[in-house]
């Protein structure tokens, strides 16, 4: 724990909220792992919303039809308690050290319940999107949604051990 900081990471409520199930065991064994290390610092809650059906030579309505769709599941699953943290590739760049910044201010904030949000491969819905308090960007690139589950637990699970001041390897 940081030096003046007096809230305990243990009360933080961590959601990720993503579209599509993980299938590959790798991927599934990289969220294990990062699940079962979060646990030490977070009550984590994978949510999986199911994936739209995007029809073979699908045009512009059919794709809209898709994101509104799994938009829709995504935005069942937020509480009006949420913090919303949309993964976006317009959103805001951050380094580590100021994502755990973030997360350490909604804490000390009283922000007890963050929901992280991945979208499918088309992207999140406007809907979505709208209703985020912050808008996340890794990176200009697009990755694999499967990735990116496990990339963004991992930067959490970087971002409690920024917080308590604990050694990572770099």
């Amino acid at each position: 724990m940081r030096q003046g900081r007096f809230w305990k990471c243990e009360s933080m409520n961590i959601f990720v909220i993503s579209v599509g199930k993980l299938k590959e065991k790798y991927w599934v064994d990289a969220v294990k792992e990062y699940a079962r290390r979060l646990g030490a610092y977070c009550r984590l809650e994978l949510i999986e919303v199911k994936e739209a059906r995007l029809p073979d030579r699908a045009g512009e309505a059919e794709e809209t039809a898709v994101k509104q769709a799994e938009g829709e599941e995504i935005l069942r699953r937020i509480k009006d308690n949420m913090y919303v943290v949309t993964l976006e590739i317009g959103g805001k760049a951050l380094s580590s050290e100021q994502l755990a910044e973030k997360i350490d201010r909604l804490a000390v904030d009283g922000i007890s319940s963050i929901a992280f949000v991945i979208g499918g491969s088309l992207g999140l819905s406007e809907a979505v999107s709208s209703r985020a308090d912050f808008k996340l960007s890794f990176s200009k690139m697009t990755f694999p949604h499967q990735m990116m589950r496990v990339i963004l637990l991992e930067q959490i699970y970087r971002s409690f051990k920024i917080i308590r001041n604990e050694t990572y390897h770099k």
